[in-house]
């Protein structure tokens, strides 16, 4: 799966999700841009998105998107290495148009 992560997201993530092709939004020029534009961007070239803006959904119309999202609860990457199982199960049962927050830090 095409995954591009957001600005927001610690880069090593990457190395964790080997089984995709991951890029970031600092690769692709895109760090200026707005995320209404930037996930217009990113439905043209890639599957999956990853962000930690929990504010996402409310922001911006998600239904009827061909991406599919991810939210993460934090870009604490202390935080993220101990879910890096979780993250990586969750990316590769992603489908077209899905939008998943994941939630660690309300148990």
């Amino acid at each position: 799966m095409k995954v591009l992560l957001d600005a927001c997201v610690p880069r090593p993530l990457r190395r964790f999700l080997p089984d995709h092709s991951i890029h970031t939004a600092q690769e692709m020029g895109w760090v200026q841009l707005k995320n209404g534009a930037l996930l217009q961007e990113a439905e043209i070239q890639f599957e999956a998105f990853i962000t930690t803006d929990q504010n996402l959904k409310y922001q911006h119309k998600l239904v009827g998107r061909k991406l599919a999202i991810l939210v993460l609860p934090t870009n604490d990457w202390a935080t993220i290495r101990t879910k890096i199982q979780e993250i990586a199960a969750r990316v590769a049962t992603l489908k077209q148009g899905d939008f998943v927050e994941l939630d660690w830090l309300n148990p």
